[in-house]
């Protein structure tokens, strides 16, 4: 054909090679496993305004004893679009940047070792995520576990990292909110009637009361001051004189004359 060109040389040296790479590229292994929010009846505020608990992965990552997990930590609509070769520890993935410009961070790295399966009995088997304060401004420490900066909605998914490569991933959550402290302005008024009524009754309760206390304290002085006058009026008693008597028949005695 007078417009087709040769096909260049290199380039059917270089399709096997890629072919090789593919594999390489889509090897992140993805565990039928779904992290989610804390069930455990004896934890209590599994959602705050900054925090919440997930299920640690325990017996997830049984054939990846050499592996890193980390917990990435997104905002719903960056889940999708999350790089697993993203590295951890870094700028790119820094709690101080999120959630702009970082949509997602990772964080609360460790081993397998801190996951054993099964469960010893009376293990802590949750992972408080947000419940660093003191490293949310320290940039030398880019996997903070630092409070939530607003209520969400987040997704979370463990990741296992083998010298710094992705080797397996667990699905995303469901999307996580937060709890969010109601503003005074928000607070609807309707259906207050009983409220009010009840406020009505208990201004009256306190005016009949303050009434009758009034009323007690001016009984409590009129009788004090009656009881004051009368004690005015009371005359001095008379003072009696006792005469002093001698019997006549005592000087009649012969030994009185003498």
């Amino acid at each position: 054909r007078p417009h087709s060109r040769p096909r260049h040389p290199g380039v059917c040296t270089m399709l096997p090679l890629l072919l090789l790479l593919l594999p390489a590229a889509h090897g992140v292994v993805h565990l039928k496993y779904t992290p989610a929010l804390t069930t455990e009846p004896p934890l209590e505020g599994v959602k705050t305004a900054s925090t919440f608990a997930v299920d640690q992965p325990r017996c997830v990552f049984q054939n990846y004893g050499n592996a890193v997990i980390w917990l990435v930590v997104a905002l719903d609509q960056a889940a999708s679009t999350f790089n697993n070769t993203a590295r951890p520890a870094s700028p790119e993935t820094a709690f101080q940047r999120f959630p702009n410009p970082v949509p997602a961070y990772m964080t609360l790295n460790t081993t397998l070792a801190n996951y054993p399966c099964p469960s010893p009995e009376g293990d802590i088997t949750v992972l408080r995520v947000g419940s660093e304060t003191s490293c949310t401004q320290d940039e030398r420490r880019p996997s903070c576990n630092g409070p939530l900066p607003g209520p969400g909605p987040y997704r979370v998914k463990f990741l296992a990292l083998e010298d710094s490569v992705p080797v397996a991933e667990t699905s995303w959550s469901q999307p996580i909110t937060l709890r969010q402290a109601k503003s005074p302005n928000s607070i609807s008024t309707a259906g207050s009637g009983h409220s009010a009524g009840m406020i009505a009754i208990t201004t009256i309760l306190s005016i009949l009361f303050a009434i009758l206390l009034a009323g007690l304290v001016a009984m409590l002085f009129f009788w004090g001051s009656d009881s004051c006058g009368s004690s005015s009026s009371f005359s001095k008693p008379e003072s009696v004189t006792v005469r002093r008597y001698n019997p006549h028949h005592v000087y009649d005695q012969p030994a009185a004359r003498l």
